[in-house]
């Protein structure tokens, strides 16, 4: 279009050509519209790309899981009632693996130990293959099942190295002539119905349930090799909290009676 001076419309100051207002208008319109199409269409390999980092990352979370299970914490199914009522039956607990060496053990501790040799008679249970064999080792490996010829014990430190625990001295445990307060027995039972007087090598423990009616402890071993004593070496670990079931959630507190001073004075 041409002005009466000559010039074309377009070349006008202040006023826009139709191509302005139409024909751009719409080739801007248009690569919005392809834009977000090419941002959907690259969105879509992040999905892919998680799919294929998720065997690494399970990977990554089971290896961390053995770590902290072999070298850190172990969770461990308590199967009888040796330890009643600190423990009971199915319970799970919490297993400090660093606390196994003879310096990181104290009386009063909750520990987990492997057989001494001969403490565990009863029949084992044969391990499953195939998925359900799977499942259980999964289990067994979270510490919600006990593992298939368990040989593994839980009981209470008495005694450590050098010490002298003798029964019953007025009706109670004595370690080094200092007598124990233990509240934490079954209601009922006696600290002991079995009389003794021993000495506890240098590396090795004695050990009671705290259940002492029905637990086959150190008592009833002094006739073996091992004398009843657990060697620091079979330490696995000191059990600090009840994990499961939720209403039973708590820590193992060491106990006072423990802390008496007089037990140190001539023992370990």
């Amino acid at each position: 279009m041409t002005t009466e001076d000559g010039r074309h419309s377009a070349d006008l100051p202040g006023e826009p050509s139709v191509a302005a207002t139409g024909t751009q208008a719409t080739a801007h319109t248009a690569p919005s519209s392809h834009s977000a199409a090419v941002r959907t269409r690259r969105a879509k390999p992040k999905h892919k790309s998680f799919l294929r980092e998720l065997p690494g990352i399970v990977i990554t979370a089971l290896v961390i899981s053995v770590l902290i299970k072999t070298f850190l914490v172990q969770a461990f199914y308590i199967p009888s009632g040796s330890m009643e009522n600190t423990l009971l039956v199915n319970d799970r607990v919490l297993v400090n693996k660093l606390a196994d060496k003879p310096d990181e053990i104290h009386r009063g501790d909750v520990i987990v130990f492997r057989d001494p040799g001969g403490w565990l008679n009863g029949p084992q249970t044969a391990s499953r293959g195939g998925l359900l064999g799977l499942v259980r080792d999964g289990l067994v490996f979270v510490g919600l099942a006990p593992a298939a010829g368990e040989e593994d014990l839980i009981k209470r430190v008495i005694g450590v190295g050098g010490d002298k625990v003798v029964c019953c001295d007025q009706g109670k445990v004595t370690v080094n002539g200092v007598p124990l307060d233990e509240p934490y027995l079954f209601p009922g039972d006696d600290p002991s119905t079995e009389t003794f007087s021993v000495t506890v090598p240098d590396g090795e423990l004695w050990v009671m349930g705290d259940h002492r009616s029905v637990s086959e402890d150190s008592r009833f071993h002094r006739q073996q090799p091992g004398k009843g004593f657990v060697p620091v070496d079979d330490v696995i670990g000191r059990a600090f909290t009840i994990v499961w079931p939720l209403d039973r959630t708590r820590i193992l507190r060491h106990p006072a009676t423990f802390d008496q001073p007089g037990l140190d004075a001539s023992g370990g």
